[in-house]
């Protein structure tokens, strides 16, 4: 009878972990899919800026503006909003890169975790910055090493 006992205990012991194993795999696959949407977001919206920068070179804005320059400082203001136009362009392009290999990444089952520590990266991180390579604390180490090669 205390076998019997025991191997109730075991059966049960058996089963929970299976329990507990597809439960996680169902949270992990509706993680999965959470920052999947929040990554496919947040490159759409890049998209939608940088269609629209892209629209103001094609429209001529800027070409109006030089029209109606009075002087050398009017000129320079206009090549100052030029510049700032396609150095945003120029990020939206690196940006897009980020979320294209965190798709990727996404894919083959590395998102989320830190390149540095192989920890995991908190979900609040990602929400926010959602190609982010780096924990919060690696990200801040390599962020001071980098502020003292400068000083240097």
């Amino acid at each position: 009878m205390p076998d019997k006992a025991k191997g109730k205990i075991k059966k049960t012991s058996e089963e929970k972990p299976r329990k507990i194993s597809k439960k996680t795999a169902e949270d992990e696959s509706s993680r999965k899919e959470r920052l999947r949407k929040v990554l496919i977001q947040k490159r759409e919206e890049i998209i939608r800026e940088a269609k629209s920068e892209i629209k103001k070179f094609k429209s001529g804005e800027n070409k109006q503006l030089v029209d109606t320059v009075m002087d050398d400082g009017d000129l320079s203001v206009v090549d100052l909003a030029e510049d700032i136009s396609l150095k945003q362009l120029s990020t939206h392009r690196e940006t897009l890169i980020k979320i294209d290999t965190a798709i990727r990444k996404l894919e083959e089952g590395t998102y989320g975790l830190c390149e540095e520590c192989g920890e995991e990266i908190s979900e609040e991180r990602l929400k926010i910055m959602p190609f982010a390579i780096y924990c919060r604390d690696d990200q801040e180490k390599k962020e001071i090493m980098e502020k003292i090669e400068r000083e240097e």
